[in-house]
């Protein structure tokens, strides 16, 4: 339903942002409305890394991720008639939809039909409790209508990431079918509540993160500085399953080759008939978040454990790291000939509803600190300060390194180190065999034993001349490479006309540029 389409020079793939991120998880999966409103006062707390108008009323985007509440939703759900059933046997999706009654009419009838189509369900659309008059006048104007929608659970599906990805496949076909909503989630483990607010507003908006029985094990929250987008309800995090502060330089390269490899993906847990409903796998509509979020979540739902896909977008500097284990390193150069890295000044956090997990890009440009307490709660934010906390209860107070990971696992009830997770994911898998097996170097491959083409005085020159090369070029720059390997060096300032408007032929390449950070 975004709004931000091509118009001069702009383009809307090349939006990033700049954003504060914090959550609290109860290590241990005990559920409570404390860790919901402690997740709330961090992004509060966090106003200062937040974006607003110029008249103060109206932020960038502020949200929040939590496990789904049974205790709230069978509540709430029961006053609407609607029978969900037990804990993770319904699926919840919110929906933005338009305004225009008609327009949003058609979303839902067209969302049940596809329910219906895949298999599943339709339980009841519930209108979601919210306090519009608090907003400001921008964000007013564009305020989606705020549904969430149920789905019951097939019998013969299991429950969590089997029904998720069953979902998935329901939420793809939706936005391919329709342009004008947005589905900021739809899951039966998570669900996440986000809008173009001031960090305070996002509480009071949304009355269910009021409501004592709203209760999680694990919450996420970011609120949006968006350094050179526009701001919108959409865009705000989180996505479905990161918040992300930071940016992804190379997205323009990451997006392209995940384009080019959609022919040749493997069915690893999606069959061939759902892998064509989901495809794209990246929308290029969204931020660089989103689309690094589309990816991680394209990973997961066709079988790729959610740790493990996380490593391998965002793999620590390994080449010539000579700290990291054989088997680890034989893990990152494996996966390095499939994925290339998404890189770029990131912190991400990351949760599916059971586990919750932080990663830092490898030259740790975005700082992540975190507390573990002796509750149980573990603590993470962009940086200190951003909860009132007891020393006396404080066990761990440590910081994410550049390239490392951290994990919390609540089904295991317990906090998985960097090396813990890379040692486990590296022995999995026969890796180190599998590179000396098949992987082949291009020094490894033998030169023809064939002549060199050899040209005449003339033919060289007319060669030069049809293929664009100036003589300055040749005694600068060929020449010397030719001759002895050596680069030239020069400025990184050129005073001549790029080549789209130059008088002079042009070679080819010389209408590509190299994007720089």
């Amino acid at each position: 339903m975004s709004n931000l389409t091509k118009k001069g020079l702009y383009r809307p793939e090349f939006e990033h942002d700049n954003c504060g991120i914090g959550a609290v998880v109860n290590i241990y999966g005990k559920k409570s409305h404390q860790i919901v409103t402690d997740a709330l006062k961090i992004v509060e707390n966090l106003e200062h890394r937040a974006g607003k108008d110029a008249k103060g009323e109206t932020g960038d985007g502020v949200g929040i991720l939590t496990q789904i509440s049974h205790k709230f939703f069978s509540k709430v759900c029961k006053e609407n008639g609607i029978n969900i059933g037990g804990e993770r046997e319904y699926g919840i999706g919110m929906f933005f939809f338009p305004q225009n009654e008609l327009k949003k009419n058609q979303a839902m009838k067209m969302f049940e039909i596809i329910v219906e189509k895949e298999g599943m369900e339709f339980l009841g659309w519930r209108k979601v409790s919210t306090k519009p008059s608090i907003l400001g006048c921008k964000a007013r104007e564009c305020m989606p209508d705020i549904y969430q929608g149920f789905i019951k659970k097939p019998i013969e599906v299991e429950k969590g990431l089997e029904f998720d990805r069953k979902l998935y496949v329901v939420r793809r076909v939706f936005e391919q079918s329709n342009n004008n909503s947005y589905v900021p989630s739809l899951s039966s483990r998570t669900i996440v509540y986000k809008g173009m607010f001031l960090v305070d507003q996002l509480r009071t908006f949304f009355l269910d993160l009021q409501d004592e029985d709203y209760e999680s094990a694990i919450a996420t929250v970011h609120s949006r500085f968006s350094t050179n987008t526009n701001p919108s309800w959409e865009r705000a995090h989180p996505n479905r399953f990161i918040v992300h502060n930071g940016e992804i330089n190379t997205i323009k390269g990451n997006v392209d080759k995940m384009l080019a490899r959609e022919e040749t993906l493997g069915n690893m847990a999606l069959s061939n008939h759902d892998m064509t409903k989901v495809l794209p796998i990246v929308n290029t509509q969204g931020s660089d978040s989103a689309m690094l979020d589309n990816t991680l979540e394209f990973l997961v739902m066709n079988g790729m454990p959610l740790p493990l896909a996380a490593m391998i977008m965002l793999p620590e500097p390994w080449a010539y790291n000579d700290t990291i284990s054989t088997e680890v390193r034989d893990f990152y150069q494996y996966y390095a000939t499939m994925m290339e890295p998404w890189d770029g000044p990131a912190s991400i956090l990351y949760s599916d509803g059971d586990i919750m997990g932080a990663i830092l890009d490898r030259n740790g440009l975005r700082p992540s600190r975190y507390y573990i307490m002796d509750d149980g709660r573990l603590i993470l934010s962009s940086e200190v300060g951003v909860l009132e906390l007891d020393e006396a209860h404080v066990i761990t107070k440590e910081r994410l390194h550049p390239g490392k990971m951290l994990l919390v696992n609540t089904l295991e009830k317990r906090v998985m180190s960097d090396e813990e997770i890379k040692e486990y994911y590296a022995k999995k898998e026969p890796y180190g065999e599998w590179l000396d097996s098949n992987m082949v170097t291009l020094s490894e491959i033998k030169i023809p034993n064939e002549k060199i083409p050899a040209f005449t005085k003339d033919e060289k020159q007319r060669l030069w001349k049809a293929f664009g090369y100036t003589y300055e070029e040749y005694r600068t720059s060929i020449f010397a490479m030719a001759q002895n390997g050596s680069e030239q060096i020069g400025a990184m300032g050129v005073d001549t006309p790029i080549a789209v408007l130059s008088k002079e032929y042009q070679p080819l390449y010389y209408y590509f540029k190299q994007l720089f950070a």
